[in-house]
């Protein structure tokens, strides 16, 4: 199954600030957080249980930013990810639930 979600880049974000001076975009650690906190809630897991395998960042997103997340489970328990805004590719990657 293929699970889609939204998330506007508010350039109010508290992450933004410094991250570039002049130049802002969104730090991807926040990208992979909001893909872990959206893997979880479509899935009913806690956030803790994903790890993530593999991440490639493409493409700079920037404040103000309609990102959307796509995610879906294939083989072998493993969840592949792309973030993009429009038709532009931000990042693409896997991750998979770790037992605690």
């Amino acid at each position: 199954m293929k699970f889609l979600t939204r998330y506007h880049v508010s350039p109010t974000h508290p992450a933004l600030a410094g991250h570039f001076p002049g130049r802002p975009m969104v730090p991807g650690a926040l990208l992979l957080d909001r893909v872990l906190l959206n893997v979880a809630t479509a899935s009913g897991l806690d956030p803790g249980v994903c790890e993530i395998q593999s991440a490639k960042f493409l493409s700079p997103a920037v404040p103000g930013d309609e990102l959307e997340l796509r995610h879906e489970q294939v083989a072998g328990g493993l969840i592949r990810f792309e973030v993009s805004a429009g038709s532009r590719k931000i990042a693409t990657g896997s991750l998979r639930t770790v037992g605690k």
